[in-house]
């Protein structure tokens, strides 16, 4: 069985065409011809905490194991016999464009053409140096030396630059590859936990870094500083490298100090994270760039380590993504006073100062005042630069809002002769066109089915469960009883229960003629046809219409009104059958952790509180051997793909409630392994992701995506873990980073893209919705208000503003939804099954919390409150819950 496994697993990869492509490019590349020396000698140096090794002849790092672990390589070392070969960066390249004054730039790199380089005589704190001229070309104005030597305790990599011309030279670009072993290609999901990195930037210029982590989550995390003249000023990839990319290799970056020569040609249509600068050298005049490598004990110490080695340290809440009815807190660490700020666009950030902490850290107050991008950059009295990129959106209520409302007008479709029977939903838009997207060579994203074509329909229903608009509802009702029951989904027969792979099939032997466009190429594995689109055998496919009916019943279930075509049951138990029938009919899939997986535990939740004991016995024996499955094994985080990031939180989800604590942590240490937190909106709470955009993008490569899914999604089970414990701000600021990260990329008129593009060419949201509604999903079941007390920072809101007036303390909630709130102190976790809060007050004397409910409106006569303690109401329980009713007026509540 395991053999069958296997096969099916490689024969899944073939048909995606990448790894087939890939293996060809890793057979060329064998092929060619060494150049980088590794056949002669290396040399071994032993640092404080790392050990070094060069190759002679290149002096380029073939090795940089910490001191306390040799075994493990944060280089790729595995690979270097197959990328020894000219144009394959390796640590210790170096990049430029050059030019003289009214000429063109001209780009070089050490890369290129491998030859020995001259090994310079070396003292002191200098371990080994070289003159690079030899891998360079010969019209090359400057001479460049490399350095490696020792900086209190640290290892440090220098280049010297000097201009060997008689004229002025301006360097415009200048980048250092950031090579480190991300490389997947061929390795067990245990080989990469065990010696596989992933590393994430803060493109904050002098307070900028890079963190290198190991996937496992455990271990020190290697930090890449700036040492001297090492602005972290962008980001770029380096696709020339011809190490194949694919869903097992994202590619390699590299940091940039200047960047403007590629501002002016290759990203000239883009908006860059920070201002392109370059540098003038004068003739012989010599400029010093020095990176240095420090260890941190953990990925949480991060920060710590930071401070430690004086590195402005910034920490804003609730993240960098700011609402516009926020006051955001920005506390700056750092051993010099601020001198300015600059905001850019001007007037799009509001900073005010807000007097210090008791520790001494800097505190203000920012708001978000127009939407958009928004650039603040600070400078300290020393002259040190930190720039921290922040996105401005709408009140998350009024995000929402719009969402809907495209979803439901714009992405509406309701064409009556449609030969798939995709009339009425939500289908798949193109934002570039402003059209609906009714083909598509990928079958699924015009087929209403898998992440990249249900995305449009589950993201407008689950809009409905923390904002339910009757009007949408209507024609949500429309779709399920039209569309969903009986064409996406088998409503009779063998599989019944069963979710279609894509109701979009490409059979144009079978369909009238002009069906189909000539202009969309259809000779691909993805332009399934009829049988292979009806195949109910992916259980991915499975969540997202099990999510839809679990969140008809909670409407149905606890407003009045709302739902008018079905009786709350009837949609729990649609729930329950589809989550039966994905283990059924979708057996080999269903091992693996699904996304959205979360929301079978929801579903079994409600089967028990409603005592539908059959149904909830069935349902939990059923994911119980999936989760003794996960048990077994070290890293259970499998999929269709070699590596994911999708399983963790199902995973997560259900090690946790049965138990098996152990595999919950495991879990939860490789999400925070791929899922930073920094300054900076696009890669705070981001969980990595880089090969969707072929599968559900419009510009379709491989590319790191930010806020996809996955940032939303892996935010489930962070959060989860910190209402376990309550006490760990790093938690909350990663998973609130993903949730907010969530709804970052919506328009500013309500379109849902599928990501945003990090490539510096673009810095642009994707033009298709495709798979944006499991990140959606990720927000509207995990939206909450978290309410804090920190040792230093005071007290803090997530999803609120608060202020303190002597022994109270008020928290005014912000969240789209208003129907949850956890107090910390307390570890309180206070949810809604309708109704909102509009506030919360703790009184840190009495320890008493008093709640704020708002009005009640047409379909909302009463809330629902579950408190997750022994609280006694004076009101009348109905299924856990207190029953509330709610008046023409805010109402309070002592608790």
């Amino acid at each position: 069985m395991n053999h069958l496994k296997l096969k099916f697993s490689f024969l899944l990869l073939i048909i995606t065409g990448l790894s087939v492509q890939a293996q060809g490019y890793w057979s060329r590349l064998e092929d060619k011809e060494p150049t980088l020396g590794i056949a002669e000698v290396y040399q071994k140096f032993n640092t404080p905490h790392f050990q070094l090794k060069l190759v002679k002849a290149s002096q380029t790092v073939a090795g940089l194991r910490p001191i306390k672990n040799l075994n493990f390589d944060f280089t790729p070392s595995d690979r270097l016999e197959i990328r020894d070969k000219d144009g394959l960066y390796h640590l210790g390249d170096i990049n430029l464009r050059i030019k003289e004054e009214d000429a063109d730039w001209k780009s070089y790199s050490t890369a290129a053409k491998r030859a020995a380089v001259t090994a310079l005589e070396v003292s002191g704190v200098i371990i080994a140096g070289a003159d690079l001229a030899n891998t360079l070309p010969n019209d090359i104005p400057v001479t460049i030396k490399r350095f490696y030597e020792i900086d209190n305790d640290h290892l440090v990599m220098r280049f010297e630059i000097t201009n060997k011309s008689a004229t002025g030279i301006e360097i415009g670009a200048l980048g250092i590859p950031m090579i480190f072993n991300n490389i997947l290609e061929g390795k067990s999901l245990n080989e990469t936990h065990a010696q596989n990195v992933f590393f994430d930037p803060y493109i904050g210029l002098d307070a900028g870094y890079l963190e290198v982590k190991r996937l496992s989550g455990r271990g020190s995390a290697l930090l890449v500083l700036p040492k001297e003249n090492m602005p972290f000023e962008a980001y770029r990839p380096l696709l020339d490298d011809p190490t194949p990319r694919s869903i097992v290799f994202e590619g390699f970056h590299e940091w940039m100090v200047y960047s403007k020569a590629y501002a002016e040609n290759e990203w000239k249509d883009a908006t860059p994270w920070n201002k392109p600068t370059s540098l003038v050298l004068k003739p012989n005049e010599s400029k010093n760039f020095a990176l240095k490598f420090v260890l941190s004990e953990g990925i949480e110490e991060i920060q710590q380590t930071l401070i430690k080695e004086e590195q402005p340290v910034a920490t804003s809440i609730p993240g960098y993504v700011i609402p516009q009815d926020i006051k955001s807190q920005l506390f700056l660490n750092y051993k010099s006073h601020v001198s300015a700020f600059t905001i850019e666009p001007k007037g799009s950030l509001q900073i005010e100062e807000d007097g210090t902490t008791n520790k001494g850290l800097k505190k203000y107050t920012v708001r978000g005042k127009k939407w958009g991008r928004s650039r603040l950059t600070i400078t300290y009295n020393d002259g040190v630069k930190q720039t921290i990129n922040y996105k401005v959106i709408k009140s998350e209520t009024d995000v929402v809002k719009d969402f809907g409302h495209f979803l439901t007008t714009a992405q509406w479709f309701d064409e009556p002769n449609d030969l798939f029977g995709r009339n009425p939903s939500v289908i798949s838009y193109d934002y570039e066109t402003k059209k609906q997207l009714t083909e598509d060579s990928r079958a699924w994203v015009a087929g209403l089915s898998d992440e990249g074509g249900a995305g449009g329909w589950l993201a407008a229903i689950m809009k409905q469960l923390i904002q339910p608009d009757k009007e949408e509802i209507k024609k949500l009702q429309r779709f399920i009883d039209e569309t969903l029951w009986g064409n996406i989904q088998y409503s009779e027969g063998k599989d019944r229960y069963g979710v279609k792979k894509s109701v979009f099939y490409y059979e144009p032997d079978s369909l009238p003629k002009g069906t189909y466009s000539d202009s969309i190429n259809y000779k691909t594995w993805a332009a399934w046809d009829h049988k292979h689109a009806n195949n109910p055998g992916r259980s991915y496919n499975y969540p997202h219409v099990a999510a839809a009916y679990w969140t008809m019943y909670r409407l149905a279930r606890y407003h009045d009104g709302l739902v008018d075509n079905r009786t709350w049951d009837w949609y729990l138990k649609q729930a329950y059958h589809t989550t039966i029938a994905m283990t059924e009919l979708a057996p080999y899939y269903a091992q693996f952790g699904q996304m959205e997986g979360s929301v079978f535990l929801y579903i079994l939740e409600d089967l028990k509180i409603e005592g539908y004991e059959d149904m909830s016995v069935d349902l939990e024996a059923k994911m119980k051997n999936r989760a003794d499955h996960w048990e077994a094994l070290e890293y259970p985080f499998g999929s269709e793909m070699p590596w994911d990031s999708t399983g963790q939180e199902e995973v997560y989800m259900w090690s946790d409630y049965f138990g098996y604590h152990h595999k919950a942590n495991v879990t939860l240490n490789a999400i925070l392994a791929y899922m930073p937190t920094m300054p900076h909106w696009a890669y705070n709470g981001n969980a990595r992701r880089y090969w969707d955009f072929l599968y559900g993008g419009k510009l379709s490569r491989v590319e790191r995506q930010i806020h996809h899914y996955g940032s939303s999604l892996n935010a489930i089970p962070v959060l989860t873990q910190y209402r376990k414990t309550a006490d760990n701000l790093y938690l909350l600021k990663v998973g609130y980073g993903g949730l907010l990260g969530g709804i970052s990329n919506i328009t500013e008129d309500g379109f849902g893209p599928a990501a945003f593009h990090s490539y510096p060419t673009e810095l642009r949201i994707d033009y298709l919705s495709g798979d944006y509604g499991s990140g959606f999903y990720g927000y509207a079941v995990n939206t909450a208000t978290y309410i804090t007390k920190d040792d230093d920072l005071g007290w803090l809101a997530f999803g609120g503003n608060v202020t303190t007036k002597g022994d109270l303390v008020e928290v005014e909630i912000t969240t789209a939804a208003k129907s949850k709130v956890f107090v910390a102190p307390k570890k309180m976790w206070l949810t809604l099954d309708a109704g909102t809060f509009e506030k919360i007050t703790y009184n840190t004397k009495t320890d008493r919390i008093e709640i704020t409910l708002n009005s009640k409106d047409e379909f909302t006569p009463n809330a629902y409150l579950r408190v997750n303690n022994n609280i006694e109401l004076p009101y009348t329980k109905v299924r856990g819950a207190y029953q509330i009713p709610l008046q023409k007026k805010s109402l309070q509540i002592k608790l």
